[in-house]
């Protein structure tokens, strides 16, 4: 890596990671979104996996008592049913494609969200399995299981603190469980591990600020800003993806 791009890479690394101390989600919606404008995709979904794993590990111990397990075993259990299937995408699709599709499932989660979606009772079974074999399917291809998983505890009654302690928990489950998939593909390799010991200081650097600002920031208007700011990488990455798509 140049060092232009070590920096770039780097500061998307942190600025995902404070975001995810903060508010439980969007590292690795943020940071694959802002890393595929600069490498390619499959390069990009493994590390951010593992280190969205790693930074699950780190939080776990302040959000445990407030998980609502039951929700986090119907999730899990059905997303580890799907990610195989998400992984054989990611293995095997050309990267403009990945990149169009990535822009579609990020820009329709983030209108979804600013739109102000709110259910007004818990999801039943059906609902809660279907969103974990949705979130399954695009954790494994893009590692961005995440907008069903949002769009499941933001839009649901249950209390904020409660919604963030279990997107982390979600999120730590499906990492853990779908990483078997990248090694029967064959994803995890000297550049992904590479890719990961760069990222490694911004991770833990991010995470240590956005833990301390809880409390401190409006929630409702960083989660405006994140949501704005996925609109637009949403917009950029797919440009990429048919401009790629164009040129072959």
């Amino acid at each position: 890596m140049s060092a232009s791009l070590l920096a770039t890479v780097s500061l998307f690394v942190f600025v995902a990671a404070v975001v995810r101390g903060f508010s439980g989600f969007g590292f690795a919606l943020l940071s694959i979104s802002a890393l595929s404008m600069v490498l390619p995709p499959a390069t990009v979904v493994p590390a951010i996996w593992i280190l969205d794993f790693l930074a699950g590990i780190n939080l776990l111990p302040s959000i445990w008592r407030h998980v609502h397990w039951r929700a986090i075993a119907l999730l899990v259990g059905a997303a580890v049913v799907a990610t195989p299937g998400g992984v054989y995408l990611l293995a095997t699709m050309p990267a403009p494609w990945m990149r169009i599709a990535l822009a579609v499932f990020v820009l329709a989660s983030a209108v979804l969200l600013l739109s102000g979606f709110q259910l007004e009772r818990m999801p039943s079974t059906a609902e809660t399995v279907a969103t974990g074999l949705a979130a399954g399917l695009l954790n494994g291809a893009m590692g961005i299981g995440g907008p069903p998983i949002i769009v499941f505890f933001l839009g649901s009654p249950i209390a904020l603190e409660a919604g963030r302690a279990s997107m982390i928990a979600a999120f730590l489950a499906m990492d853990l469980t779908g990483m078997p998939a990248l090694l029967a593909f064959g994803l995890v390799t000297f550049d992904i591990l590479r890719l990961i010991a760069i990222c490694l200081p911004a991770l833990a650097l991010g995470i240590f600020v956005g833990s301390r600002l809880v409390g401190y920031l409006d929630a409702a208007k960083v989660r405006r800003i994140l949501l704005l700011l996925l609109v637009a990488m949403a917009v950029v990455i797919g440009i990429q993806g048919a401009s790629g798509i164009i040129g072959t």
